[in-house]
């Protein structure tokens, strides 16, 4: 395996996260979004073109070794099919994808921040594309 950067989590633990492991192994998640205060909560710099990150199962377990090929940070609002298709989970339209990611920062992630955004279009989005180089 390559060195890599650190850890690629998708989602939470569980049956969301495997599902998007299988979408990404299977070459159908080719992109992921995060907000940007949990970079900033945390601390933590954005990922960078060429590095490479060990994407974890469920279980914590090493599954893949994934590129980042590129990141950006729009205004959620800005959104577009492109990122819905690119997630690689059948979202047939951006308003599905965002109903979709805003239900799970509202569960999973906002509750974990210091000084959570309020959701609107305007909230940052890192959007971060990726490819799997092998298992």
């Amino acid at each position: 395996m390559l060195p890599s950067a650190g850890l690629f989590e998708l989602g939470a633990p569980g049956p969301l996260r495997d599902r998007l492991v299988a979408a990404a192994l299977a070459g159908e998640k080719i992109a992921t979004s995060s907000l940007l205060a949990q970079y900033e909560d945390e601390g933590e710099s954005l990922p960078m073109p060429g590095q490479h990150w060990a994407m974890v199962d469920s279980a914590g377990e090493e599954v893949a070794v994934v590129e980042t090929l590129e990141v950006s940070v729009i205004r959620l609002g800005d959104a577009d099919e492109r990122l819905a298709r690119d997630e690689g989970e059948g979202f047939r339209s951006v308003a599905e994808w965002r109903e979709a990611h805003e239900g799970f920062w509202r569960r999973e992630v906002l509750p974990e921040l210091r000084r959570p955004p309020v959701l609107d279009d305007d909230t940052e989005v890192v959007v971060e594309r990726f490819r799997v180089l092998g298992a």
